[in-house]
């Protein structure tokens, strides 16, 4: 499997890595069998899937390395999987980055949020100072042990304090050992391309959010804009959350699925996505004469 950084380095121009957000180890096997060059781990829906709640601080590092580990093991592409904060301090942040590393992940993203952090895309978003990120983000290159773990920087200044102090911020962070540079909830396709001119010197990653604040735009557009790297971190989320609704009301209002209107995946294929033939191979060859 190709690390991420010669998958960037070997990039078109004129083409952006798209990696799909995966939340559960469902939607991890799907993705892997799909075919991508890269996968995210978004920590939205790993969160909403793992338990329960909002992404707002309230995972633990434990609780997302371990999501990490199993879904690197059967990714098939390079992970980026979502570090929120670092969890803490710069001690913290040395941590974060080499239990991700170990877990078998291909970057790690840091944001600039106070903690505890909020989903992007939401309100009430609070940045720390940007030379304390900057800190974090040196810890971090210092603390991997193969240059080919990348670190992705996240700042969420530009809902609070405009576009030109999180494109400074980004800068800044580069200088300081990002590898790929994330602004996250740029409001208009000339703030993305103003993004692009500024800080194209570093990958770049675009967060493609249904219903977000960033505008959605086709792949061959964000290549044009200067990004490198598109996530689409909440489409199979959504996807999967309205299937749920419309077959779960079918029961709930007929007692049956029978006429639901949402399309079911085969159960002989969902056997084989979750790896039963190998079960069976097996107790067939171990099969008691």
């Amino acid at each position: 499997m190709s690390n991420l950084r010669d998958i960037l380095n070997a990039r078109p121009k004129d083409r952006v890595i798209a990696a799909p957000g995966v939340f559960d180890m469902v939607s991890l096997r799907m993705a892997a069998r799909t075919g991508f060059e890269a996968l995210y781990m978004t920590g939205y829906g790993t969160v909403a899937s793992h338990l329960g709640l909002p992404d707002a601080g309230l995972a633990s590092y434990s609780d997302m390395v371990a999501r990490v580990e199993a879904m690197a093991r059967m990714a098939g592409a390079p992970l980026i999987a979502d570090g929120d904060t670092g969890y803490g301090g710069l001690l913290n942040v040395r941590h974060a980055v080499q239990g991700y590393e170990r877990a078998g992940a291909a970057a790690i993203q840091l944001e600039d949020q106070e903690f505890p952090k909020k989903c992007g895309h939401t309100q009430g978003r609070r940045v720390i100072a940007a030379e304390d990120m900057a800190r974090k983000i040196r810890v971090a290159a210092e603390a991997r042990t193969s240059p080919d773990f990348l670190i992705v920087a996240r700042t969420d200044a530009r809902s609070s304090l405009g576009l030109a102090e999180a494109i400074r911020r980004a800068r800044l962070y580069a200088e300081a050992g990002a590898d790929v540079l994330f602004v996250e909830s740029p409001e208009s396709e000339d703030e993305m391309a103003a993004i692009g001119r500024e800080l194209g010197d570093t990958p770049l990653l675009a967060n493609m959010v249904e219903g977000g604040r960033t505008p959605m735009l086709t792949n061959a557009r964000l290549a044009e804009l200067g990004y490198a790297i598109a996530i689409y971190p909440v489409a199979g989320l959504l996807a999967a959350a309205a299937a749920l609704e419309t077959v779960y009301k079918r029961i709930r209002d007929t007692g049956s699925s029978l006429g639901a209107k949402t399309p079911l995946y085969p159960f002989a294929e969902m056997n084989r996505l979750m790896g039963f033939e190998d079960v069976w191979r097996f107790d067939a060859e171990h099969a008691e004469m």
